[in-house]
């Protein structure tokens, strides 16, 4: 049996070493930003889930397993963050995607930055009743 949990370690192991080096290969042979920031967000997650799970089952049913469980838990939702606040940040300061045939997209004009206050919206003139005015 444990060589059996062995085996399986060992290949979860290699499977995220492989993630890991295709996620290289991907942010260096891919075009622009935008391809190769999906490119290491995706393959950074996926790498790191395969290399904490064999982890986990070489450390067994112990402390080190727990805290195997709250690294996971940390990066499911910082990875995926920290991917799209890259994106958002690049896009707002104007950095185009490429298009299919390898020239720059024009990028949409952003008309608001997300710091900018919001205009209040002046409420609507009511009759006593509570129903709007008639229109003349």
């Amino acid at each position: 049996m444990e060589i059996a949990l062995d085996l399986l370690s060992w290949a979860l192991l290699l499977v995220g070493g492989f993630f890991a080096i295709a996620g290289g290969i991907g942010v260096v042979r891919l075009p622009d930003f935008y391809t190769r920031l999906h490119a290491s967000g995706v393959t950074d997650t996926g790498a790191a889930y395969f290399i904490l799970a064999g982890l986990m089952i070489q450390g067994g049913l112990s402390i080190i397993t727990v805290k195997l469980v709250l690294i996971g838990f940390f990066m499911f939702f910082s990875n995926p963050t920290s991917t799209y606040s890259l994106a958002a940040a690049a896009h707002r300061s104007g950095m185009a995607p490429l298009d299919g045939a390898g020239g720059p997209n024009k990028p949409e004009p952003v008309e608001k930055s997300l710091a900018e206050p919001i205009e209040p919206i002046e409420p609507t003139p009511t009759k006593p009743g509570g129903a709007p005015p008639s229109q003349p």
